[in-house]
């Protein structure tokens, strides 16, 4: 039986993985904070260890403690936009945690090491994204991301290390985290429905996104593993069609069976148009399927309203102040 280490498996895409590496056959243990996931994501099956990337002392314990054959990296603080005024928690969890998965890894000779970036490395003006293009991120967050990429690269030429690393983008579905008001504008928008509040949108609207259904990823993260094509890889993975925010609004009052109103806000700092090209990931993983967002918004929408909604948290720990969208200190 193979021994796979998903970090943020009690997260949004982690709860996925997790349910697809048991499908597999695999051993899981999940690694998790609780800081933006929920127990009650976790599969049955699994070993759960509650504990931070960011501590060393724990990672090195559990690569002691248990042979872990592959490590599925999923752990992070996904907010673009935040990431702007939060640099130091951005730094810290998004790549020096992640720094210390791969030193352990390198350690402990994993098998493989998948890593979930994202599509924010590449930055604004290259559209379709291809993985051949040169990354230029423009936040913070893109930034912390492209390191680790560049990291696990110098970690397999250095100590053999093979890795394999996913771009996904704009995901949604089943299990993310309704009451982070900081990103994921899907469940942004369901959550604001079930408290009869406005849908808030920065700007015109007019910026589009591909948005990509969560079960047409994670199965594919999972079994990278046996695919020996994909190691030492960067894929781009997600949706292919693109919607504006506005129009994304208006399919998202329509899977919920509700009338929502918009209240535009301020445009804030981020890239207007996002898509790429997945011709790479359909060729090595012959991924054929994808999920229409009618089809993907009303799955999430019944598990929406099932969970009910959240009460928007607030980040505790703004570093910066200085253009703040006003929103968020509501």
């Amino acid at each position: 039986m193979k021994v796979s280490l998903i970090t943020g498996g009690a997260g949004f895409i982690g709860a996925h993985v997790s349910r697809e590496a048991l499908k597999l056959g695999h051993k899981v243990i999940i690694l998790d904070d609780l800081s933006g996931g929920f127990e009650e994501n976790i599969p049955e099956g699994v070993i759960f260890i509650k504990g931070s990337i960011t501590d060393s002392k724990l990672i090195g314990e559990l690569f002691q403690n248990h042979s872990i054959d592959y490590v599925y990296h999923l752990a992070a603080y996904a907010a673009e936009g935040l990431s702007h005024f939060i640099r130091r928690f951005n730094y810290e969890n998004n790549l020096i945690g992640s720094i210390n998965l791969i030193n352990e890894s390198i350690r402990h000779k994993v098998k493989c090491f998948v890593f979930t970036s994202s599509i924010a490395v590449y930055g604004k003006g290259q559209l379709p994204m291809h993985e051949d293009m040169t990354p230029l991120p423009e936040d913070p967050y893109g930034v912390s991301k492209l390191a680790v990429e560049q990291d696990l690269k110098c970690a397999h030429e250095m100590f053999g290390l093979n890795y394999i690393i996913f771009r996904p983008h704009n995901v949604y579905g089943e299990y993310q985290n309704l009451g982070d008001k900081y990103r994921n504008v899907v469940g942004i928008f369901m959550n604001q429905l079930m408290q009869n509040k406005p849908l808030t949108i920065f700007g015109d609207g007019m910026q589009s996104r591909a948005f990509s259904y969560v079960g047409d990823i994670a199965p594919v993260i999972a079994n990278s593993v046996n695919m020996p094509d994909a190691q030492n890889q960067i894929f781009n993975i997600g949706a292919d069609v693109q919607f504006t925010v506005k129009d994304l609004a208006t399919e998202v009052c329509k899977a919920m069976g509700k009338e929502g109103q918009i209240r535009y806000l301020d445009a804030r700092n981020e890239v207007a148009h996002a898509y790429s090209s997945h011709e790479k990931a359909t060729r090595v993983f012959n991924t054929t399927h994808s999920t229409s967002l009618h089809d993907g918004l009303n799955k999430m929408a019944a598990w929406a309203l099932q969970t009910g909604s959240k009460k928007s948290s607030s980040f505790s720990n703004i570093e910066i102040t200085e253009k703040l969208p006003p929103v968020w200190l509501e």
